[in-house]
């Protein structure tokens, strides 16, 4: 139980119990076949397609639109899954808007792009819909691969080193498998419980087997792995949170932002979340969106993004501020936290305004301070657990550190920390691997 279970001011069922279902209901409501083939049609089909490129993973978006403009959304799907095996989730939460679409020649020439995402969305949900699995294994090579963390990375390395004929086996610290699909986004970009029936589907490949509640470092260390199988991907993602470095940080009602959207996203009642009425969400990012949303959507009366530098700094997109502030949320750009001051639990947040210099940020002499009774640091995530043997670098993990052993996703250097990315990282590592385990590739 979180401590802000247990705190005053942060209490569950603000709201009644009906308005919980329509608040977290599906964020962008998929199209229908008369909507898709609609938006399909505004599709230039361009040759040297910058979407394309803008894409981590390289889908042929031109391809898979066209297919679905020509009433074949199955071969669309193939199209978008050869390249991503995560299209479906990576539909719903991608930033399209800052990758394939804002490098639509629609969103240049008119400020409409081609709405890709959902375009994408419609394929992968109509062909999973059916049950259908479109890959087959290549025949058994005799080759074992370990893979730890079942996250996007993790799971898009094993899919494609099954898909070659090897043997995987996935070790997930959590009891379920997914990553930040299942326990790290907003619970109304993903409704239905899609973090796991994605999984089912990925796994129809064979030749995967999962294993949860394994901690690598406690319940196996990366020497017996490197031993035991013929190679190890690390997809273990960032299981370390940031601290504010300011004063009354661990105050009751002060939360990891992470751990509050986890504890969302896996409560079978949306209303026995507890939530603040005053909430202040304290970081720039998507995590800091996704918690002051949700946030909001419990009931919380007054909820504040507070991030230190200008509104062209911030890592969530300019889409995601604006659902944001849509939401009834405010966003105060420029500002730093002090110390979060209270008694017994967390009260207010002092604030000291910032100014971005040659020499770095610093810190104002004039301060604000916002009321809260819940306090959410979003102010990014560390490596935790680096196993023996390796030597980090920027605070992540070399790509490929020793024989026999790859590094993948937000834990490795390189690469932003995306989902789409995570998924394009995790793929290509298992074509290395795969060369590397049979001298050649295909």
């Amino acid at each position: 139980m979180s401590n802000s279970q247990l705190t005053p001011g942060i209490v569950p069922a603000r709201l009644p119990a009906a308005t919980y279902a329509d608040n977290f209901a599906d964020h962008e409501p998929p199209f229908d076949v008369h909507e898709a083939r609609v938006a399909a049609d505004r599709c230039y089909f361009c040759h040297d397609a910058p979407c394309m490129t803008a894409c981590p993973t390289s889908i042929d978006i031109p391809l898979f639109i066209r297919q679905i403009a020509t009433g074949t959304p199955d071969a669309a799907a193939k199209t978008i899954l050869s390249q991503n095996i995560l299209g479906g989730m990576c539909a719903r939460v991608c930033p399209t808007e800052t990758l394939c679409e804002e490098a639509c020649v629609r969103e240049t020439a008119e400020g409409k792009p081609v709405e890709i995402g959902r375009l994408q969305r419609y394929a992968t949900d109509v062909l999973m819909a059916k049950g259908v699995h479109p890959f087959t294994r290549a025949a058994a090579t005799g080759k074992r691969v370990a893979v730890v963390g079942a996250g996007p990375s993790g799971l898009a390395c094993a899919h494609r080193l099954a898909m070659k004929g090897h043997d995987v086996t996935v070790l997930e610290r959590r009891p379920k498998p997914g990553g930040l699909n299942e326990y790290g986004i907003a619970t109304y970009k993903a409704t239905d419980d899609f973090a796991q029936r994605e999984v089912e589907w990925l796994l129809k490949i064979g030749g995967i087997t999962v294993k949860n509640g394994v901690t690598l470092g406690k319940d196996v260390v990366l020497a017996d792995l490197m031993a035991d199988y013929d190679a190890v991907f690390l997809g273990i993602g960032l299981a370390g949170v940031n601290a504010l470095r300011a004063a009354g940080e661990d105050l009751p009602g002060v939360q990891n932002a992470v751990d509050f959207i986890a504890d969302l996203r896996q409560a079978e009642d949306r209303a026995a979340v507890p939530v603040g009425r005053d909430v202040v969400v304290i970081g720039g990012g998507m995590t800091a969106v996704d918690a002051a949303v949700q946030s909001k959507l419990l009931g919380a009366e007054n909820v504040t993004i507070v991030y230190r530098r200008g509104r062209d700094k911030m890592s969530a997109s300019g889409y995601e501020q604006e659902h944001a502030t849509q939401t009834g949320v405010r966003i105060i750009y420029g500002a730093a936290p002090v110390r979060v001051t209270g008694t017994g639990k967390a009260e207010a947040v002092e604030f000291a305004y910032t100014e971005d210099t040659p020499e770095g940020l610093k810190l104002k002499s004039e301060t604000f301070t916002l009321k809260a009774d819940q306090v959410f640091k979003a102010i990014g995530q560390t490596l935790a657990g680096v196993p023996d043997g390796i030597t980090i670098a920027a605070g992540k993990l070399p790509r490929n550190p020793a024989p026999k052993l790859w590094c993948g996703g937000d834990c490795a250097l390189g690469g932003e920390d995306l989902t789409v990315t995570a998924v394009a990282e995790g793929r290509d590592a298992a074509e290395e691997i795969h060369v590397a385990l049979m001298g050649t590739a295909g």
